[in-house]
């Protein structure tokens, strides 16, 4: 505590008054901890809270009765800090006083008990207790402060620059005047005093607005404030009154109604400003710099260099000076999503881009780019990937030595000759590039585009060390666009026909570690990198029998793994997908795939498991025979192989035939066994996901039950990643297809942790679920325990779910709910708006929707009441309109739907007025048994209705029924028969009735 407010504490600065405990958000933070700390010690210390300071705490107040609000606490303790700058001496005795800060418990306990008496001990427990929440305040504060980003003189300036452009005399201006109250600038770009510089002050300027008193306010590394104004002999009062705001447009909006007013109205041109400023210093400079360093390689003239120089110092100082202003926080989305990353650092969450301090320059530490790479791409290679904002260290930083090693190691690659060139990249290469500010004092410094043009040139000691290089730094988001930018892949991609096989392996990794992003496929593609690639894989195109690994040479199989590396991230478009396949890809990554190597697997299989998306793909590997290979490897030690092993045969195993090849080649057992190591959640997804497609075979789904897969998979229900759970339900659903499986998923106790589950968010586990649990509502037992867990009135919330799939897949889970329930009807009718909200799903677009909903009404209709409640909805119009379709899916369950519904009333007639029965006769036509069983059963209900045979018989319903009478289906042979006896039923009463 001692520490804490002798260290961290902000008190005013002197000036004019006393100095006193400045109200500021850290003092605030650091008060409120120590009020909960003192109103919880009486309840957590009983025993201590009983001990008499040594002195009083003592303290001045003006007590009145409106001090006892909210925020009386507050200001008490304020006071209390404030008068008693050192309390621990005043509760414990002045021996405190003397201690070091750097006392350790063990000083405490040696200090006070060298008396064995009651109070000793007691004071020894009150020390400790507050040297903990010395400590805990310190590491508070530390968070408090870590999270402020402060100002520098530069973002300050140019905010003061643009508002006085906008300002004047005008309606729409945001301001009547801004000026500074000193027009001498200092050499770090303040215009405060020197000894005001010291406690972080940049300027002081006069704000008029059009609302209020001109404003005199201090702009400082910690922020903007108003300050006590100019006094009567033209001095500032330099202390603060009130708060401290971020920067001097958020100071101005919270001052001025009026400035806040039309500063929206001038965002756009405050945009326009802005980017001028950004985009016009930078261009020239920028191409001149390029230009003038593609002749800066080994050998240039001592003027070229120099100028090089100077035009890289132009450009670095350009960019170093860009300010990072507000005006465009609330409008610019990229920026918004990428203006904050943290990492850590050195044991503590540091910001990005901290400023300089005037006078005392801090430590600069920028934070690594996370950008998520995108992972899957469309055909269209013409957008633009979003493109993270460019970070530059800033101009007089005090940065680590590393930084300015590296840039002093530039300037010799820049204009040594070759020996020396060699040597300045193999000492580059010593440091640790991985490190962020390494890799950024290499592209700050104009490192990059000297590194790329040494690609260029005929030596290839140079170029070897220049792609060892660029390898490393690669991994890092910002130096892959800007070396994108430059100009770097078609030079990469042209050594890939070097005859020096190093450089092909370090030029084919890099562009692995470059191909990341949309803009850097594009270009591989473009450049004829794909052809090239392939070509790299090809590495025993000597060999006798290339199937025999051992005859590799070690060489051509690391040119191989890294040509795998790079296609491995290029084929994450499907444009480079197509272009392997052209090439000859997949017989050669087939190949590779029976080699021992584990270090060349994973690429081969991760490029196989990108592609294996596509159908024709798919195709190929099982032309290929890749999925015995895919399914040897599942056995393999390595985990990350086995994780890409079994994502291809995810995507392969679609097509019904893979499905098979796994079986036969004993993969099943594999991936049964591999659910049993649930520590790698990726590979745990993959392998849920293989066993999910796999499950569709039936006959997989008998050997999944004799390796015990299912009981495994139950317990997966819980505590797993939603990618996790999405496979596990997904094979669970499929599985629960059998009746043995259904009661395996009882007795483990799944149908609970599966009715769980419909209450969340994520479509593709909802379309799952619901499938899952429909599929054990067939089983009478499990749909007592789905009733009693309110499974079914989960399902039918989900009707209202704004996915088409997942209501489709809720209807479709329904049907054997109502089905199996033991009082449907009333089961049904306890849904309030449950049966109106399943006859307005009928006017879906949806035709897996439709088709579930009729489905749906098919079982509701058979209850009565059911049946009278939808019919008063207007089922009846709904479906009828449904009735000219062609989809024999929804034609199926439409007709059964119409058929159930015949049995109300006079919905009969009902369904010939709004002309659903001649669509109906034209379904006799469909190729489908199921479609012609349900409309023959509908055509009978129908027939029942004079008006109706009428219509059957004009639209020749009788010459098509007539050859279903001869089907083996009994149930269609009755409808049809029944169906034909009622329209000539009708056709006799007619003629009789004519003749008499």
């Amino acid at each position: 505590m001692g520490v804490a407010l002798a260290r961290l504490v902000q008190w005013t600065a002197t000036g004019y008054g006393t100095r006193a405990l400045d109200i500021t958000p850290l003092n605030e933070a650091i008060l409120k901890e120590i009020i909960m700390f003192a109103e919880s010690f009486i309840y957590k210390h009983p025993q201590e809270a009983k001990y008499v300071f040594v002195e009083p705490l003592e303290w001045k107040t003006d007590l009145d009765p409106s001090a006892f609000e909210s925020g009386y606490v507050v200001r008490s303790i304020h006071a209390v800090s404030k008068a008693n700058r050192n309390p621990v001496a005043k509760i414990l005795g002045l021996d405190y006083n003397t201690m070091k800060e750097e006392s350790s418990v063990l000083n405490i306990l040696d200090k006070i008990t060298k008396d064995n008496d009651t109070e000793s001990e007691i004071k020894m427990k009150i020390a400790i207790l507050l040297k903990q929440l010395d400590v805990y305040l310190l590491n508070h504060s530390l968070k408090h402060i870590s999270l402020e980003i402060p100002l520098n003189p530069a973002a300050v300036k140019n905010d003061i620059e643009l508002l006085k452009r906008f300002s004047g005399k005008g309606e729409q201006t945001v301001l009547e005047s801004i000026k500074y109250t000193s027009d001498y600038e200092y050499s770090n770009g303040c215009r405060a005093p020197p000894w005001r510089q010291i406690l972080g002050e940049i300027c002081y300027v006069l704000v008029k607005p059009h609302d209020v008193e001109t404003l005199c306010i201090t702009c400082s590394e910690e922020g903007v404030f108003l300050n006590g104004g100019k006094t009567d002999d033209e001095e500032i009062n330099y202390e603060r009154k009130g708060v401290i705001y971020k920067d001097l447009v958020t100071c101005l909006k919270e001052k001025s109604a009026k400035f806040s007013e039309n500063m929206p109205k001038q965002q756009t041109r405050f945009n326009e400003e802005l980017q001028k400023g950004k985009d016009q210093p930078n261009e020239t400079p920028k191409k001149e710099a390029a230009g003038a360093l593609r002749k800066a390689i080994p050998g240039s003239d001592k003027s070229t260099l120099e100028k090089n120089q100077i035009n890289l110092g132009k450009n670095n100082m350009i960019k170093r000076l860009e300010p990072s202003l507000n005006w465009k926080t609330t409008i610019d989305s990229k920026e918004h999503r990428t203006s904050l990353h943290e990492e850590k650092h050195g044991g503590r969450l540091e910001k990005s881009a901290p400023s300089v301090s005037p006078g005392k320059a801090q430590l600069v530490r920028k934070s690594a780019e996370k950008v998520e790479e995108i992972v899957s791409e469309s055909s269209s290679e013409s957008e633009e990937d979003e493109e993270p904002p460019d970070h530059r260290q800033e101009a007089n930083a005090d940065l680590p030595s590393e930084y300015w090693q590296i840039q002093k190691l530039v300037k010799y690659l820049k204009g040594g000759n070759q020996t020396a060139t060699v040597i300045a990249l193999c000492s580059m290469k010593d440091f640790n590039l991985a490190q962020e500010t390494c890799q950024l004092a290499i592209r700050d410094v104009g490192g990059l585009e000297v590194l790329i043009n040494l690609l260029d040139t005929d030596e290839v000691k140079c170029k070897i060390g220049s792609l060892k290089i660029l390898k490393e730094i690669s991994h890092n988001p910002q130096i892959r666009r800007n070396i994108v930018d430059l100009g770097g892949l078609p030079i990469m991609v042209n050594i890939l026909d070097s005859p020096h096989k190093s450089l092909k392996c370090l030029a084919a990794e890099t562009i692995a570690n470059v191909a990341k992003f949309r803009r850097a496929r594009w270009a591989v593609r473009h450049h004829g990198g794909i052809t090239k690639l392939v070509a790299l894989l090809d590495c025993a195109h000597n060999s006798a029998e290339p199937a025999q690994s051992s005859l590799y040479d070690a060489r051509d199989v690391e040119v191989a793994r890294c040509g795998a590396l790079a296609l491995w991230s290029c084929s994450k478009s499907y444009a480079n997908k197509e272009a392997i396949r052209k090439a000859g890809g997949i017989p050669l990554l087939a190949r590779l795939l029976k080699t021992s190597h584990e270090n060349m697997l994973i690429p081969v299989v991760g490029t196989l498991q990108e592609c294996a998306s596509e159908e024709n793909y798919r195709a190929a590997i099982k032309a290929e025979r890749i999925i015995e290979n895919l399914v040897k490897n599942l056995n393999s030690e390595n985990e990350q192989l086995q994780e890409h092993c079994a994502m291809a045969i995810y995507q392969c195993a679609e097509d019904e035939e893979t499905r098979d090849l796994v079986r036969m080649h004993g993969g099943l057992k594999p991936l049964a066994s591999l659910l049993n190591n649930t520590d790698n959640k990726e590979r745990l997804a993959a392998v849920t996901g293989a066993i999910w497609k796999c499950s569709i075979s039936k006959e997989n789904v008998t050997k999944f039950r004799e390796y015990k897969a299912i009981e495994t998979l139950v317990g997966l229900l819980t505590d797993q990643p939603e990618e996790v759970l999405v496979n596990v339900v997904g094979a669970l659903g499929e599985c629960c297809q059998e009746y043995e499986n259904r009661v395996i998923v009882r007795k483990c106790g799944g149908i609970q942790p599966l009715v769980n589950l419909l209450v969340g968010i994520n479509q593709a586990l909802l379309v799952n679920v619901t499938k899952a649990v429909g599929a054990c509502a067939v089983e009478p037992e499990s749909m007592m325990i789905i009733d009693r867990l309110d499974g079914v009135r989960l399902l039918w919330s989900l009707l209202k779910n704004p996915h088409p799939d997942v209501k489709a897949s809720a209807a479709w889970a329904l049907c054997p709910c109502i089905q199996n329930a033991k009082d449907a009807g009333e089961m049904v009718r306890s849904f309030v708006g449950g049966l109106e909200l399943v006859v307005n799903l009928l006017k879906s677009d949806n035709k897996d929707v439709l088709a579930s909903v009729c489905a749906a009404i098919t079982n509701i209709a058979k209850d009565q009441e059911n049946l009278a409640v939808i019919t008063d909805h207007g089922v009846v119009p709904l479906l009828s309109k449904l009735a000219n379709t062609n989809n024999d899916k929804l034609r199926h369950h439409l007709a059964e739907a119409i058929s159930c519904c015949c049995m109300w009333g006079r919905n009969r007639v009902a369904f010939g007025e709004n002309k659903a029965v001649a669509p109906l006769v034209r379904y006799l036509k469909s190729n489908d048994a199921n479609v012609h069983r349900a409309t023959a059963q509908a055509l009978y209900q129908l027939s029942e209705d004079a008006d109706n045979c009428i219509t059957m018989h004009e639209n020749g319903a009788v010459k098509l029924l007539l050859h279903m009478v001869g089907s083996p289906d009994q149930d269609l042979q009755e409808a049809a028969a029944g169906c034909i006896s009622n329209i000539r039923r009708l056709a006799l009463a007619t003629e009789k009735a004519r003749y008499t």
